[in-house]
């Protein structure tokens, strides 16, 4: 039987023996709910509040200081962008229709609550992006405005990688005074990252984007920004995200974190040259590839290339049956017919849009598989190409 060459982590990553074993520990050794008053229930608010401070430092964020920022637990990323999106633009409007600029270039966790929004009255503008992938940040220059509630741009697409200039958008902002949200799912254990340096009012992260548990996810808002609940019935974690923590997946969050920033630099100069053995293979047994993003900055892990003459979705499916996980897209959109919204955005056109692949990888990845993908993918080619 072929073995199969997982190039998917952009999705979601293979989670850590490490990790595993913490969680296990915490299931087997906690056993109280951290919102009850009894020795128990402050066993586990101890264990779940030491996740947070620790997650919150790694980040560089200050949860215990005189200004302290609030790290808020969730059930993932799309629960957190929808608790930025909506629940800091209606808290700065008291409730009422306002205005939202979101890129081009978003995930459909944050396209979501962006088009809610639109429902109840809104105004949503969307910032273009030019041909390398990079947000243009001329128009936010232009278009923010006293109206302008919140301002919403992911710090690294998630289909071509592309790294976004997330402080100088934080610069402008700041100087209209508009809070700046950026979904910072894919770049979180990738690539470092401060939230204090930032100057953003608030970042999404998830843990099973560095190799933690699925299930979890968190949104770290800057001291003294204005948010309300989008979920009610419970006083957990001041109001703002009511439910019952699951301790042990913060444990596991935590854990994954802090892993992955202890390796940071060994990982990005592995992942570099992975990705950079995979382009330059493929491209030099198919010339007429297009690697999506190539000229801008872009995360370690993450190649988005057209296969122009082929169907992307043909060529994915017969990848996989080959033995190789891609995907078409983020798999927030797996199923979809329609073309790439990020690739659409950068002015390419619907045949190179429609051919194209991303391949992600993670720490998991070896030589080998790269090789071997590589093998595997230029033989598929060959074969759809007849």
């Amino acid at each position: 039987m072929v073995k199969s060459i997982y190039l998917d982590h952009n999705a979601t990553t293979p989670i850590l023996p490490e990790v595993v074993e913490a969680m296990r520990r915490v299931w087997l050794e906690v056993g109280g709910n951290p919102a009850s008053q009894h020795q128990f229930g402050r066993q586990a608010h101890r264990v779940l509040e030491d996740a947070r401070e620790k997650i919150a430092a790694l980040l560089g964020a200050e949860i215990t200081g005189p200004e302290p920022d609030r790290l808020i637990f969730t059930s993932g990323a799309t629960e957190a962008n929808n608790l930025a999106i909506c629940g800091m633009a209606l808290a700065r409007t008291g409730g009422r229709p306002g205005a939202l600029i979101t890129s081009s270039l978003e995930h459909p966790s944050v396209l979501g609550p962006a088009e809610h929004l639109l429902d109840l009255g809104w105004r949503w503008d969307t910032l273009g992006a030019r041909r390398d992938g990079i947000v243009r940040l001329d128009q936010l220059q232009d278009w923010i405005s006293p109206e302008t509630a919140l301002v919403s741009m992911t710090a690294a697409n998630h289909e071509i990688g592309t790294v976004q200039p997330i402080a100088e958008a934080a610069r402008i902002c700041q100087a209209h005074g508009v809070p700046l949200h950026t979904d910072a799912v894919q770049m979180v254990g990738k690539l470092p990252v401060c939230f204090r340096e930032l100057g953003v009012s608030a970042m999404t992260i998830a843990a099973h984007k560095f190799h933690g548990p699925v299930g979890i996810g968190a949104l770290l808002v800057r001291h003294g920004t204005p948010i309300q609940p989008v979920l009610f019935g419970g006083h957990q974690q001041d109001g703002l995200r009511p439910g019952t923590e699951a301790v042990a997946l913060a444990v596991g969050m935590a854990t994954a974190l802090e892993i992955s920033v202890q390796n940071q630099q060994e990982h990005i100069r592995r992942m570099t040259a992975l990705r950079d053995r995979l382009e330059r293979s493929l491209q030099a047994g198919w010339p007429e590839i297009v690697i999506h993003g190539r000229c801008a900055p872009r995360l370690p892990n993450t190649s988005c290339i057209a296969f122009p003459g082929l169907d992307g979705q043909v060529l994915f499916t017969a990848l996989d049956l080959a033995g190789v996980a891609c995907s078409i897209g983020s798999a927030c959109m797996s199923g979809s017919t329609e073309p790439s919204p990020t690739l659409m955005a950068m002015g390419l056109s619907k045949e190179l849009v429609l051919s194209s692949l991303r391949f992600s990888l993670g720490a998991t990845t070896t030589q080998e598989e790269i090789d071997e993908a590589v093998r595997r993918i230029l033989e598929v080619c060959r074969q759809l190409r007849g």
